[in-house]
C-alpha cells in the first residue's frame, strides 16, 4: 500500500510541475527574463471565471541573484498577488530564479526540474494544480 501510495503522490507532483512549465509564456510575445516579468505576466492571464469558488494561497521561494518570495492569493474569483511572505499558503514552490523563470518561458520542463531536485512543490498537489487554470 505504501509503495502505491508514494507512486500516487509522485505521480501527482509530476503533472503540477508539467502544468507550471506550460502556462504562463504562452501568451507572452516575449519570454520573460526576470521572475518579477513572469509574475507580472500572470497579472495579465488572469482567469476570473476560474477562480471562482477557489481560496488558496500560494507562495514562491526563489533563489538566485534576482530570487527572492511572491505570493498570490485568490479568492473567490478574485486575486491579490505581491513580494514577500504570505501567511499560511495552501501551496509552496521552491526554485531557482533561472529555473522559475525557464519553466515559465517553457525552456525547462517542470517534470525535469521536479525530478532532478530542481522544483520542490509543498503543500495541497489539487490547490497547485489548479494555479495553471487560473492564471494559463
Amino acid at each position: 500500500m505504501k509503495e502505491s501510495m508514494r507512486f500516487c503522490l509522485a505521480t501527482a507532483a509530476i503533472f503540477i510541475a508539467l502544468s507550471l512549465s506550460e502556462g504562463y509564456a504562452a501568451s507572452n510575445d516575449a519570454d520573460a527574463s526576470t521572475p518579477q516579468q513572469v509574475f507580472d505576466s500572470m497579472r495579465e492571464s488572469f482567469k476570473p471565471d476560474k477562480a471562482r469558488g477557489v481560496h488558496a494561497r500560494y507562495q514562491w521561494e526563489l533563489s538566485g541573484p534576482n530570487g527572492g518570495e511572491w505570493w498570490i492569493d485568490v479568492n473567490d474569483g478574485t486575486y491579490k498577488m505581491g513580494k514577500g511572505k504570505i501567511d499560511n499558503p495552501s501551496v509552496t514552490f521552491i526554485t531557482s530564479d533561472n529555473d522559475w523563470v525557464a519553466m515559465s518561458n517553457g525552456k525547462l520542463k517542470g517534470t525535469w526540474a521536479y525530478m532532478t531536485g530542481r522544483l520542490k512543490v509543498r503543500g495541497s498537489q489539487a490547490i497547485a494544480r489548479k494555479l495553471d487554470e487560473i492564471f494559463p
